[in-house]
């Protein structure tokens, strides 16, 4: 990475390259990681690893150029942010479940951002504001609950969708009414944020992890669609047909799905 980032014949690309720039890379590689996962596909696994820990070094190489830190230090760091956290693991430290760990877990989070000079002492404080907003919102549930602010199961969630559902006809109307209305638009964004965070809420209940039930969802319609392209291949492609045309095909496509 030093010499992809000499000034002096390196790659043109990779010296123009900063923090903010990579970054959103460094994102896609983790979510190709759990791509690779959940496709099962180890030798995938092992090259979007590679690429992930590529991201890691690249970050640590310009960080280096500005006598910031090197790529030691951040190995350094979370040895030592392991080894802290982990009193019972490296020290004389016992918890008599997980459950106890991941308390003390939590404490020592809270402690070591009061060192860092962190005056947040919200019990949401520590949820960092550049996740993706689906996770994100599970985090702020999570931490929520924690002190207690949380459904009793599984049940009052799902009424609390409906309930969600409802508003959101009620703003599709008057959006449809008056589709020029900026502040009814704002109202249907805010009833929609609203049932996707009702949603996220549901699968912490169930202990489905949001993101993989959503890329589950993506590959199923990306796999189906593309089997209705191909059934409609003998009759001119799906473009040109009418919904009902393109519904039969979809049904088809998900009995062959169910025949195996």
């Amino acid at each position: 990475m030093a010499k992809l980032r000499s000034p002096d014949g390196g790659c043109p690309w990779d010296v123009q390259q900063t923090f903010q720039t990579i970054a959103p890379y460094t994102i896609e590689e983790a979510y190709e990681v759990a791509d690779a996962i959940d496709r099962g596909n180890m030798a995938d696994l092992k090259d979007e690893l590679g690429d992930l820990l590529l991201q890691v070094v690249f970050h640590a190489r310009m960080a280096e150029e500005q006598t910031a830190f090197a790529f030691a230090d951040v190995v350094d760091a979370i040895c030592d942010k392991m080894t802290r956290r982990h009193p019972h693991v490296f020290g004389d430290a016992y918890f008599a479940d997980a459950q106890a760990q991941l308390a003390d877990w939590e404490a020592r989070k809270q402690l070591e951002r009061a060192a860092n000079g962190d005056a947040d002492t919200s019990a949401l404080a520590g949820i960092a504001r550049g996740l993706p907003e689906w996770q994100r919102a599970v985090k702020l549930q999570k931490k929520a609950a924690k002190v207690g602010f949380d459904w009793p199961g599984p049940a009052p969630v799902l009424e609390k969708l409906a309930e969600e559902i409802e508003e959101v006809r009620v703003e599709f109307d008057v959006v449809a009414a008056s589709p020029g209305d900026a502040a009814a638009r704002d109202r249907l964004e805010d009833e929609l944020g609203d049932i996707l965070f009702v949603c996220a809420n549901l699968a912490r209940h169930a202990q489905v992890d949001v993101g993989a039930a959503l890329r589950r969802a993506n590959r199923k319609f990306e796999r189906r669609f593309r089997a209705m392209e191909t059934l409609a291949e003998a009759t001119g492609g799906l473009a040109g047909k009418s919904l009902q045309e393109q519904d039969a095909f979809w049904e088809q496509a998900k009995a062959m799905e169910r025949q195996g």
